[in-house]
């Protein structure tokens, strides 16, 4: 098991646990580091923060993930040390969660004309304060017994090439490093094997600020782990990682500390945050 983690995702977007069962249960795995990296959405963090006072020896860093989009391709951007209580953070936010409800309201639409009536309502039961998400859809999917997990509703339904998916409005990965480091954060490439064309994205976001990219990641096999740390070595990457969790109950969903990186490595992050402070 890995002491560090930092891709976990709560209730205030689209993971199953609240912020403070998610402290408890990383917390009990012996982890020492972690990051809260909600879609779109820093509002679990303060919480997150208090719990995590009763376990002296887990450091939180304040995270999100962002969505960006390039031709054919979408690319996430995780942040670390962000000033998540920025007035203009928080702003740009909301605006970015308004759009997930325009585009939530779409894929309910075309799943309805797929034969797959979902009821909007319910969708927001299942998000409860959270920031929409496809996942929530794909809860909504399993429990009316359209498919058998979420991970099959992705596959079939909801993924970037399926019938009910749909696009909102993202930014450029380059605007969202840019924002990123506007918010006193570092920008981490997530989950790079997703990338078409890596080797040709990479150079663009490290010109735009990318300092790391996830290596151990929990999905990964060895060899892939291997040849992204290989990459990231080339770039002058922080190799992060871990284990994505979202707490959806799949058969196959990997847990908290299953994976991430070395502790050196947030060392790394650290600084590479202090001096963009003091840029």
């Amino acid at each position: 098991m890995a002491l560090v983690d930092l891709h976990l995702h709560t209730t205030s977007s689209d993971g199953r646990l609240t912020p403070t069962e998610l402290i408890h249960l990383v917390a009990k795995g012996g982890l020492e580091v972690i990051s809260i990296t909600d879609h779109d959405s820093t509002e679990g963090l303060a919480e997150a923060l208090e719990a995590a006072k009763e376990y002296p020896q887990l450091k939180l860093i304040p995270g999100i993930e962002m969505s960006a989009d390039i031709p054919g391709n979408e690319i996430h951007i995780l942040a670390y040390y962000i000033r998540y209580e920025d007035e203009g953070l928080q702003n740009t936010l909301q605006k970015f969660r308004d759009d997930r409800i325009y585009r939530a309201k779409e894929i309910i639409e075309r799943l309805r004309e797929l034969g797959m009536a979902l009821q909007w309502e319910r969708v927001q039961e299942i998000a409860g304060d959270g920031a929409v998400g496809r996942p929530h859809i794909a809860l909504a999917m399993v429990e009316k017994g359209y498919v058998t997990q979420t991970s099959e509703a992705f596959d079939r339904y909801l993924g970037r090439n399926g019938p009910a998916y749909s696009e909102r409005e993202k930014l450029t990965p380059v605007a969202a490093i840019e924002l990123v480091r506007s918010w006193g954060g570092v920008a981490v490439l997530a989950h790079p094997s997703y990338v078409s064309d890596l080797d040709n994205v990479i150079p663009g976001l490290i010109e735009a600020g990318l300092v790391g990219m996830e290596v151990y990641y929990a999905r990964y096999p060895a060899e892939k782990i291997q040849e992204l740390a290989q990459m990231a070595d080339r770039y002058g990457l922080v190799p992060c990682g871990g284990s994505d969790y979202h707490g959806m109950e799949d058969r196959d969903e990997p847990l908290p500390g299953s994976m991430g990186p070395p502790l050196d490595v947030v060392k790394q992050l650290e600084q590479r945050a202090s001096s963009s402070v003091t840029r």
